[in-house]
């Protein structure tokens, strides 16, 4: 019995130290490892966001985000339980494809992206899939008056590949591309 009590005792003082300190450590210290974690993005000396944050691009001259469910609120990140056969969901994609189609009519609506209609899974994030941002090329291009080849490559020099090359697709930051776009429009 006295064995029996002493292992009573010792696991859950091991699982304690394995999962409240061990784990959250371990789990921080591959959060810091990762690329571009935390990295912070400045203009002009104040800081304007980080580098895997989310931020409302809507404007012509620049590559559109995803849209948010939680309209870029790092904060309240969490994503629509709307599916695809909820009647609400439905009715915001239409209204997303409809904008979409106002402002790009020259790009049939089944070529549109999903992720240019759809929030992702957690609300807001800073990616795309190359495809949302390549049917954006003629867009930019046109109204910052650039070749369609430049703002093209501009993209696929901004295409991030999958962590060991099975782990996600491959996948564009739109936040670093519209910024590496404002730098290209300045020289």
């Amino acid at each position: 019995m006295k064995t029996q009590l002493n292992f009573a005792f010792r696991l859950p003082i091991a699982l304690l130290v394995l999962c409240c300190i061990l784990g959250p450590v371990l789990a921080a210290a591959v959060a810091q490892a990762a690329p571009g974690a935390g990295v912070q993005i400045s203009r002009n000396s104040p800081v304007a966001g980080l580098a895997n944050g989310d931020r409302k691009f809507d404007a012509p001259g620049y590559f559109n985000s995803r849209p948010s469910a939680t309209d870029y609120q790092a904060h309240a990140s969490s994503g629509s339980t709307k599916g695809p056969s909820n009647p609400a969901c439905l009715k915001t994609v239409h209204r997303r494809l409809t904008a979409f189609a106002q402002q790009r009519p020259t790009v049939p609506t089944g070529l549109v992206p999903a992720a240019l209609l759809t929030a992702s899974g957690a609300g807001s994030g800073p990616h795309l899939l190359p495809a949302g941002a390549l049917v954006q090329v003629a867009r930019v291009a046109r109204v910052r008056g650039l070749p369609e080849a430049q703002v093209r490559a501009l993209v696929a020099r901004h295409v991030e590949k999958p962590l060991l090359a099975f782990f996600g697709p491959a996948k564009v930051n739109v936040w670093q591309l519209n910024r590496a776009l404002d730098s290209l429009a300045v020289r």
